[in-house]
């Protein structure tokens, strides 16, 4: 039996909005880019409102595929076949009013433009998966696909919804939160073991604290949300859950708009000093968002006094003494390692970025060695790994080509000194030892570049000096 408010839908109509007195509206497109259309002639009146609603009410108990999802005095809410329709009556509404939402289209994850990597993500790691969206940007769409993709890889997968409107595979289990409590679904849930629960449209402190218990449990969890940008999907934990249970709740999330997927975090813990901040005895434990497709640091959360707070984490500029302080500094610490990076942070800190395989060194026996260069430099230096494979960016390998400089190679104490021609003062030289790039110097006042003996790069050239290999420097 068809329904009545079915002859205001076609095939782009999303919703339809029905309310006593005026004509009947219907909203037609897609997600974020669809057009508010009157789907009447004239206005209805009550009692034609009345009598849609009487026949929807009717269809919603009689018909297999619908039921009747909540039932108040001023309020219906009903699922009929592919219609979440939600009635409101007089005296809770000052009129008879009727709100009918359907899917326009059922897409699979196929569908959605997803990099190599998040599609790993989604298959083999991530457990803690957190849709947002604003209303009508197509959070429960894509939903949808999630739950069909767990279900096709042969997954137990079950959804808690309120009210249920999802269109999902008969194999996939759906449950009515508004119909039990939160205590009873969360012992269903458990004793039935599914592999995935996705929880749609989570809005009070019962619905995080009652996904959070879940994933603890580890229940694979995917919960809806409502927020305008993926950082107040997030914020909405804050306050609901301890800090330093965040990351093990959720580990990525999902922003939509307009029915595509507009951004993708990822969340973790790290005890660091908080971005912006210098002093080492400022770290703490810290929730780092950071973008997950370039893995850069968009805000973090921490405690700050009493308070637990999510900062942006903003891209500091270089002016150009900090850059004229990073070369510097860069060029000091390749006497010791065969390449280094340098962020100066403030006027008195630098952060030093080089191999591990060259950090004990310049450690040294309990700290003292880098006191010493502290104290040399008259800044802070905080030194990390490199994690990037060969050189780093800040020195790339460089073609041997070009003239060879003439130079000469002598020992003096605990460094090797080269001297070239006058003429290369203040330059920066590339040494080559055959035909690999070793690293760049700048040539000192009297024309001399100096490598210290117990550096990695001092032994390698002292090697390549007895065995006979080629060293050379190239402009």
């Amino acid at each position: 039996m068809a329904l009545g408010i079915e002859k205001f839908f076609d095939s782009t109509t999303m919703s339809v909005h029905i309310r006593e007195g005026v004509q009947a509206m219907a909203k037609k497109g897609k997600p974020g880019d669809w057009t508010f259309t009157a789907v009447s002639d004239k206005p209805l009146a009550p009692e034609t409102v009345e009598s849609l609603s009487e026949e929807i009410v009717e269809a919603a108990q009689s018909r297999t595929d619908s039921f009747i999802d909540i039932e108040r005095a001023g309020s219906t809410i009903a699922q009929v076949g592919r219609y979440r329709i939600v009635i409101l009556r007089p005296p809770f509404s000052d009129g008879w009013e009727i709100t009918a939402v359907r899917p326009v289209k059922t897409l699979t994850l196929a569908d959605y433009e997803m990099s190599e990597k998040l599609k790993n993500r989604i298959a083999q790691q991530a457990e803690g998966i957190l849709i947002a969206g604003a209303p009508g940007m197509g959070k429960s769409t894509f939903s949808q696909a999630l739950a069909t993709y767990f279900a096709e890889q042969n997954k137990v997968v079950k959804t808690v919804e309120a009210p249920r409107d999802l269109v999902v595979p008969d194999s996939v289990t759906q449950l009515a939160l508004s119909r039990g409590s939160p205590e009873e679904v969360h012992d269903i849930l458990l004793l039935t073991r599914p592999d995935y629960s996705l929880f749609d449209e989570m809005r009070n402190p019962k619905d995080f604290e009652l996904f959070a218990d879940l994933r603890l449990a580890g229940v694979g969890m995917v919960g809806v949300v409502h927020g305008t940008d993926p950082m107040d999907a997030i914020q909405r934990f804050i306050g609901k859950l301890d800090l330093g249970v965040i990351p093990h709740v959720i580990d990525t999330v999902v922003f939509i708009k307009n029915g595509a997927i507009a951004k993708c975090l990822a969340i973790k813990m790290e005890v660091k000093v908080p971005s912006g901040m210098t002093e080492a005895d400022l770290a703490r434990p810290i929730v780092v968002i950071s973008d997950f497709e370039t893995n850069k640091p968009e805000a973090e959360i921490y405690s700050y006094g009493e308070e637990t707070v999510i900062v942006p984490v903003t891209e500091q500029k270089q002016t150009g003494a900090k850059r004229l302080a990073a070369e510097s500094i860069k060029r000091y610490f390749r006497q010791y390692a065969d390449h280094a990076d340098v962020e100066v942070v403030s006027d008195n800190k630098a952060i030093v970025y080089m191999p591990e395989k060259f950090i004990p060194g310049i450690i040294g026996a309990g700290g003292k060695r880098i006191q010493q260069i502290e104290e040399e430099l008259g800044m802070s230096l905080e030194i990390r790994e490199h994690k990037g494979k060969g050189r780093s960016e800040a020195a790339p390998a460089r073609s041997a080509g070009g003239g060879d400089i003439p130079h000469q190679m002598l020992t003096k104490g605990k460094s090797i000194m080269f001297s070239v021609p006058v003429s290369y003062v203040g330059k920066d030289i590339n040494l080559f030892i055959g035909s690999e790039h070793a690293g760049t110097f700048n040539v000192d006042n009297q024309g001399n570049v100096y490598i210290k003996k117990n550096s990695g790069l001092g032994k390698a050239v002292l090697d390549a000096h007895h065995g006979g290999a080629k060293i050379k420097f190239v402009l």
